[in-house]
C-alpha cells in the first residue's frame, strides 16, 4: 500500500500547479498567473444555463467626458469586492459583487498627456495585491503612469511612487517626452510577491512616420514603494544577448518591440513569460535588417531581477503584423507518461506554440523551413520560418482559390475574378510594393486581425484541453512609398485608380489588426473585400477549438456565433441551407467544471425581432451547444466567474457601436 500511494503521489501532485480561481474568487485577469481562465464553479451547468437572469448591471457613461463603446476590461473579485476599470478616463470602480453597488470609484485627469496616449479608454483591467492585511489595486492610466490605491478606499497609497504614482516614462533607459504619442499600455499589470510587471503598447504600426521610434522595455516595480527593480531590454543594447541579431546598428534607432498583451508567471520557477510584438513598421522591415530579437518572440525572464532565462522567436524579421497579442497559457501536461511544465502560446497565426516552461524547448518539433523571398526593394527577408508539427493549425492561414466563397458558381467566379488582382499564397507569403495595374496586393489571413488576439484561451487543468478563440478574415499587405508620410522606404497602403464595380469592392484603406494593412481585415465577416456584399472568404469566421495538449491534437472545433444577417438575408442565397457560420470577432473564453462560454461578437436579428448577441455555453468535452442567454451588445470583454454567498455569478463586459460599455453580472434565479 505504501508503495502504491507514493507513485500516485508522485503522479498527481505536479499536476496541480494551475488551478485556475481558487476559493470561488477571481483574483487576477486570467483567473490565476498562468492565464487559464478556469474556474471549477459547477452550480451554473448545462442543466440551468438558459434559466440564467441579470442580477444586476453597471453603466459606465459617466466615468470619463463621454460615453464608452469598447469595455474590454476582465473584473476582478476577492472578498465579495469587484474590482473593474470602466470609462473613457480608464477610472477604477469597485463594486458589491452581490449587487453590483458602487463602493468607491478613482479617476485620473491627465490632460494633454492622457489626450495623446496611444493606448486610450478603459484598458483591459487590473492587478490586486494583499500581504494577507493590506490590499492594494495598480493599474496603469491611458498616459502610461502606474497608480496604487488601497482597495478598500480607492484612495492613492502615499509611500507608493510620488503620492501613489509611478510615471512610467521615467526611469525606462530611454528618453520619453511625457506628452509622447508613441508609449502606452492597454494591459493590466501583473503582480507576484512583491514585484509588479508592467509592459508597454504603441501606436499602430502599419503607416509610422519614422524608422527611428520609443522602445517598449518591460519593467519591474517593488509593489510597496513603486521602486523599479529591474528592467529587460526587448531590443538589446551593446553587450547584451541578441545584438548580433540586429544588422547595421538598427538596434540603435529601431523602436516598437513592447509587449502589449497580458503577462504570466510561474512564482515557482520565479519566471514572468513575456509576449514581445514585432519591431518598428509592421509590414516594412528595410530599415532593420536581421532577425531582429526579441521581436515576435516569448521571453522567460527571473522574476527578482529581470536577466533572460530563455526565449523562442515565433517569426524572424516580422513584415506580416505577426506580433505576440495572446497570454501565455502556463499548463502541466502529461508526455509520454511524464509530467511537464509547459507553456502553450496561441497567436495571430492560429498555430500554438508549446514550449517547456523550464527550458523554452518545443515539447514537439518546431521545424526551421524555406519560405518565399519577395521583391520589395531594400527588403531583408529570412530565408525560413518556424513551423509547429503540433498541434495543428487551428484556422485558415494564408489564402488560395481553394478558401474562396463557393456557395455558388456565381458568387465562386466572381470571387475568382476579384482576388485576380492581388497575390495569393500560404502563410508567410510576402507583401508586395502595390500597383494598380496588379498586384494590388498580398492577401493573406492569420496575420493581422486574423488568428487569434488579445483575449487569447483558457486551459483546463484537469482534462489538460486548451480552448482558443479565432477568426478568419483577409489582410491585404500592399505598400507604397513613404514620401511625405515617414522617412521609411515603404509604408502600408494601395496604389489608387479607378473606382472598382460593384461587384469586386474593396474596403480601401481600412485599419486591420494593429497595425492596418489595407484593404483591411476588420472590415466584416471573412475580411473587407466583398462579393456582391458577402465575405470573400468561406465560413466559419469565428471559431473556437478545444486542443489536447497532451497529445498536440484538436479535439473539437465549433463556428462561434450565430449567422450574420447580411448573410442570412442576402437574395443570392435564399432557399439554401446554410449552416451557422460564426461571427468574426475576438471572443474570450472562460472554462467551468463542465462549461465553456464565450459571448458572441456582433449583433444579429433574432427570431423575436430582438438585434442582440448571445453568451453562449457549449459542453467542454465535445463541442456540444449547452444553453445561451441574450446580451443586448456583444462581448468586448472577457467572462470571469466567482461564487458569493452561495451563488454563481458570471460576469461580463459587453459594448458596440450604439451600445454604451457595462457590466451585465448573470445568475441563476432564486427558486433554483
Amino acid at each position: 500500500m505504501k508503495r502504491t500511494f507514493v507513485v500516485l503521489l508522485v503522479a498527481i501532485s505536479p499536476l496541480l500547479a494551475q488551478t485556475g480561481a481558487k476559493n470561488g474568487e477571481w483574483p487576477t485577469y486570467g483567473g490565476d498567473l498562468g492565464n487559464t481562465r478556469y474556474s471549477a464553479l459547477d452550480q451554473i451547468n448545462a442543466a440551468n444555463f438558459d434559466k440564467l437572469e441579470v442580477a444586476w448591471r453597471f453603466k459606465t457613461d459617466n466615468l470619463g467626458p463621454r460615453p464608452e463603446a469598447n469595455l474590454e476590461g476582465t473584473p476582478l473579485m476577492v472578498k465579495g469586492v469587484l474590482y473593474s476599470t470602466a470609462g473613457t478616463r480608464r477610472s477604477v470602480v469597485a463594486l458589491d459583487a452581490a449587487t453590483g453597488e458602487l463602493l468607491w470609484v478613482h479617476g485620473e485627469n491627465e490632460g494633454k498627456r492622457g489626450e495623446a496616449a496611444p493606448r486610450q479608454l478603459s484598458g483591459r483591467g487590473l492587478a490586486y495585491w494583499t500581504d494577507g492585511s493590506a490590499e492594494r489595486i495598480i493599474y496603469v492610466t491611458p498616459g502610461y503612469q502606474m497608480v496604487a490605491l488601497d482597495a478598500k478606499t480607492g484612495m492613492r497609497i502615499p509611500g507608493f511612487g510620488k503620492n501613489g504614482v509611478v510615471d512610467l516614462k521615467e526611469e525606462d533607459d530611454q528618453q520619453i517626452d511625457p506628452l509622447s504619442p508613441d508609449i502606452g499600455l492597454h494591459s493590466a499589470p501583473l503582480v507576484a510577491g512583491n514585484t509588479v510587471v508592467v509592459g508597454a503598447a504603441h501606436k499602430p504600426g502599419g503607416v509610422p512616420a519614422s524608422k527611428t521610434n520609443v522602445k517598449g522595455y518591460v519593467r519591474g516595480f517593488d509593489v510597496l514603494t513603486g521602486k523599479r527593480l529591474w528592467i529587460f531590454h526587448t531590443i538589446p543594447k551593446p553587450g547584451e544577448f541578441g545584438l548580433n541579431t540586429w544588422e547595421q546598428d538598427s538596434w540603435s534607432y529601431t523602436g516598437n518591440t513592447g509587449a502589449w498583451g497580458q503577462m504570466s508567471i510561474d512564482e515557482q520557477l520565479g519566471l514572468a513569460y513575456i509576449g514581445v510584438e514585432m519591431p518598428t513598421g509592421d509590414y516594412y522591415g528595410g530599415h532593420r535588417p536581421g532577425a531582429g530579437l526579441f521581436g515576435e518572440s516569448i521571453v522567460a525572464v527571473d522574476l527578482k531581477t529581470g536577466a533572460r532565462k530563455w526565449h523562442y522567436q515565433y517569426i524572424h524579421h516580422g513584415i506580416w503584423d505577426m506580433d505576440n497579442p495572446c497570454p501565455p497559457i502556463l499548463t502541466d501536461i502529461t508526455i509520454n507518461g511524464r509530467t511537464v511544465k509547459a507553456v502553450a502560446q496561441p497567436t495571430k497565426q492560429a498555430f500554438m506554440y508549446v514550449l517547456n516552461r523550464e527550458t523554452g524547448e518545443p515539447i514537439w518539433p518546431i521545424v526551421e523551413k524555406p519560405v518565399e523571398k519577395g521583391n520589395v526593394p531594400g527588403e531583408w527577408y529570412s530565408p525560413t520560418q518556424p513551423f509547429p508539427t503540433k498541434p495543428p493549425a487551428y484556422d485558415l492561414q494564408g489564402i488560395s482559390i481553394n478558401d474562396l466563397i463557393d456557395w455558388t458558381p456565381q458568387l465562386r467566379a466572381e470571387a475568382v475574378q476579384l482576388v485576380s488582382k492581388y497575390k495569393l499564397g500560404p502563410m508567410f507569403t510576402p507583401g508586395v510594393v502595390s500597383k494598380f495595374e496588379g498586384p494590388l496586393a498580398t492577401l493573406t489571413a492569420a496575420t493581422a486581425g486574423g488568428g487569434s488576439n488579445w483575449p487569447g484561451g483558457s486551459y483546463d487543468p484537469e482534462t489538460h484541453i486548451a480552448y482558443v478563440s479565432s477568426q478568419t478574415t483577409v489582410t491585404a499587405i500592399g505598400l507604397v512609398p513613404g514620401g511625405t508620410r515617414s522617412d521609411m522606404m515603404y509604408i502600408s497602403g494601395q496604389a489608387r485608380g479607378p473606382e472598382p464595380p460593384p461587384a469586386a469592392s474593396a474596403a480601401g484603406g481600412g485599419r486591420g489588426g494593429r497595425g492596418g494593412a489595407a484593404p483591411a481585415a476588420a472590415a466584416g465577416p471573412g475580411g473587407g473585400l466583398t462579393v456582391q456584399g458577402l465575405p470573400l472568404l468561406k465560413p466559419p469566421y469565428g471559431r473556437i477549438t478545444a486542443i489536447d495538449l497532451n497529445k498536440g491534437e484538436i479535439v473539437w472545433q465549433v463556428a462561434h456565433g450565430d449567422t450574420p444577417d447580411n448573410i442570412r438575408n442576402h437574395p443570392a442565397l435564399q432557399g439554401m441551407n446554410i449552416p451557422r457560420t460564426g461571427r468574426p470577432g475576438q471572443a474570450g473564453t472562460l472554462v467551468t467544471k463542465t462549461l465553456l462560454v464565450a459571448g458572441e461578437k456582433g449583433v444579429v436579428t433574432m427570431a423575436d425581432g430582438r438585434r442582440g448577441a448571445y453568451l453562449r455555453a457549449y459542453n467542454k468535452a465535445t463541442g456540444a451547444d449547452a444553453g445561451k442567454v441574450y446580451i443586448p451588445a456583444p462581448q468586448s470583454g472577457s467572462p470571469m466567474t466567482y461564487m458569493l454567498n452561495g451563488k454563481q455569478y458570471i460576469v461580463v463586459a459587453i459594448s458596440g457601436q450604439g451600445y454604451n460599455a457595462e457590466l451585465v453580472a448573470f445568475a441563476l434565479p432564486a427558486s433554483n
